[in-house]
C-alpha cells in the first residue's frame, strides 16, 4: 500500500487560485501524455506517487488525453483505486471536454449535449463522484457562448464539479464568458494556456490582462515549448525525440540551437539547467498561478521541481530572454 511522503507539504509552494479561496501547487502535474494504454501502468503508478510525495497535489487531465482517447482517465482512476484514493481530499483532479471524443455530432466542441455526457463518461472512467475543476477546452465558434457557460453552470449546480475553467480561450472571448458566469453565480476560477519564453500568445491576446483584471488564476501548459526549452536539441536533433517518432506538434524547421544554446547559457548562470529556468521563468509572472509539466521518468518531476527554488529574475536576464525569444520566433518565419 502506497503511503505518501509526512513532509510533502515543506516540498511545494501553493498559490491563490485568483480571488476564489482554492490554492494549486506552483508546479503542477499533467497527464496528456505517458498515461495512455501504450504506457507503463507501473511507470504511471511512480510517477503520480512522486509528484504527490513532493507536494504536486493537482493532476490534469482531459477526455482525449490517451492513447486511447478515455485511456488516461481511465489508467489514472485505476491509480487511484489502487493506492491514492485514500488522498482524494487532499488532491485537485481536473478534466476537460471540448475536443475530438467520439463519432457524429455530439462528441466535440461546446453543446450542452457534449459537454454534460462527455463528464458523466469522465467521471466513470476515473470512478469518481466529482471533479475538482471542470474546463472547456477550446472555444466553439458555432455554438452560443450562452449555451456552452450554461452547460458549465449545469455542471456545478449538479455538484459534478466545484469549480469551472476555460481552456485555449482568449482574452476578449473570456471576458465574455467571465460575465455571463459571473452573472450566473457560477464559480469560474482559471484559465489554462500554452505559454513559455517561446509561445507568448496570452500575452499578445490579452489573456493575461484578462485574467488579471477579472480576478482569475491562469495555468500554463506546454512550458517546455514540447522539450524544445530542455537539454534534448542543444547539440542537434536525437533518434529517439519527438520530433523525430511524432512530427505532428513539433516540426525539424523549429530548431534554432543558436537560440537555445543562448537561453542554456543564461540558465547555466543561475545555476539551474534550461528547463528549470523556463519554468521559473512562467512561476515569476504574477498572472501565472501554476505551471502544467509532464513526464515519463520519475527524474523529470524531481529535476522540475527544482525551478521553484529559484524564480527571481535580473531585469537584465529578462530583457536578454525576450531579445532570444524574438531572434527564435524571427527565425520560425523565415
Amino acid at each position: 500500500m502506497y503511503i505518501a511522503d509526512e513532509k510533502r507539504y515543506e516540498k511545494m509552494t501553493y498559490n491563490p487560485c485568483g480571488d476564489s479561496g482554492l490554492r494549486l501547487p506552483v508546479v503542477s502535474l499533467g497527464l496528456w501524455h505517458n498515461f495512455g494504454d501504450t504506457a507503463s501502468y507501473s511507470n504511471m503508478k511512480e510517477l503520480c506517487h512522486t509528484a504527490f510525495d513532493n507536494g504536486i497535489t493537482h493532476f490534469d487531465l482531459a477526455n482525449n488525453y490517451g492513447p486511447a482517447p478515455g485511456s488516461a482517465e481511465s489508467n489514472f482512476g485505476k491509480i487511484l483505486r489502487d493506492d491514492m484514493m485514500q488522498y482524494r481530499d487532499e488532491m485537485i483532479i481536473s478534466t476537460k471536454a471540448g475536443y475530438d471524443m467520439w463519432p457524429g455530432p455530439y462528441g466535440n466542441w461546446g453543446s450542452r449535449k457534449y459537454l454534460i455526457a462527455s463528464l458523466d463518461q469522465s467521471l466513470k472512467r476515473m470512478g469518481l463522484d466529482y471533479v475538482d475543476i471542470f474546463y472547456h477546452h477550446r472555444m466553439d465558434p458555432d455554438t452560443p457562448l450562452e449555451e456552452t457557460m450554461g452547460a458549465l453552470e449545469q455542471i456545478v449546480r449538479s455538484g459534478k464539479a466545484l469549480y469551472v475553467g476555460l481552456s485555449n480561450y482568449d482574452g476578449p472571448t473570456m471576458e465574455k464568458a467571465a460575465e455571463i458566469l459571473a452573472d450566473r453565480h457560477v464559480p469560474f476560477i482559471i484559465n489554462q494556456n500554452k505559454y513559455s519564453i517561446f509561445v507568448r500568445t496570452p500575452e499578445e491576446n490579452g489573456l493575461l490582462d484578462s485574467a488579471v483584471r477579472n480576478k482569475l488564476g491562469v495555468i500554463t501548459f506546454s512550458p517546455l515549448a514540447q522539450g524544445l526549452l530542455s537539454d534534448r536539441y542543444l547539440n542537434g536533433i536525437p533518434e529517439d525525440s519527438r520530433i523525430k517518432t511524432d512530427g505532428r506538434f513539433l516540426k525539424q524547421e523549429a530548431i534554432d540551437v543558436e537560440s537555445l544554446r543562448a537561453l542554456n547559457d543564461i540558465a547555466q548562470n543561475r545555476g539551474q539547467s534550461l528547463a528549470q529556468m523556463a519554468l521559473a521563468w512562467l512561476i515569476n509572472k504574477d498572472a501565472v498561478t501554476s505551471v502544467l509539466i509532464g513526464a515519463s521518468k520519475k527524474q523529470q518531476i524531481l529535476d522540475n521541481i527544482k525551478a521553484t527554488e529559484n524564480v527571481s529574475f535580473t531585469a537584465e536576464e529578462l530583457a536578454d530572454i525576450d531579445a532570444i525569444a524574438a531572434r527564435y520566433n524571427d527565425f520560425l518565419k523565415k
